[in-house]
């Protein structure tokens, strides 16, 4: 079903214009998140090789103003909402 040849995920993908990792075309995608099965909505990036997300840590703020962030390992599963749904 997959006439897209772009649906490959990046091992690791950021939200965060300054990382290395972040990625304009693939996130503009909507990119959801299963983690250990589970829909996250606040994953500010994640590694599946390695086997971790960093989430938010509620609305705490670093000195930057950039949101506070805890690494949690677990299996992840990144896809596209928008092919969820057909």
């Amino acid at each position: 079903m997959s006439d897209d040849t772009n649906d490959q995920f990046p091992d690791r993908l950021s939200v965060d214009p300054n990382s290395p990792y972040y990625n304009a075309e693939i996130l503009a995608r909507d990119v959801g998140i299963r983690f250990k099965g589970a829909e996250k909505t606040n994953v500010e990036e994640y590694c599946i090789s390695e086997g971790w997300v960093r989430v938010t840590a509620g609305n705490a703020k670093d000195r930057y103003g950039n949101p506070l962030t805890i690494k949690v390992h677990g299996p992840v599963e990144p896809y596209f909402r928008d092919k969820a749904k057909s």
